[in-house]
């Protein structure tokens, strides 16, 4: 699955908490195999909205869409926050 390119605000989040090589790591795995154990991808609740989250590491997920068959990322966030 492809994803589409990140906003500019998202890629200063990754430089800022110094995420850009695991994000280009998952990313990768994503792409091939969107349901990679790796990722812990899961859809978010509630589930009607399709939302979904792979994990960039431990503390950090990207949060996306599916649109048609690209994925477009609309955040990355502190997941225990």
């Amino acid at each position: 699955m492809q994803i589409k390119p990140l906003d500019p605000q998202l890629s200063k989040y990754l430089k800022k908490h110094n995420l850009e090589n695991k994000f280009i790591k998952q990313v990768e795995i994503f792409q091939h195999n969107p349901r990679h154990p790796s990722l812990h991808t899961e859809i978010l609740e509630p589930k009607e909205r399709k939302i979904y989250s792979f994990r960039i590491d431990k503390k950090y997920r990207a949060i996306f869409l599916i649109w048609e068959s690209e994925a477009e990322i609309i955040d990355i966030n502190d997941h225990y926050q």
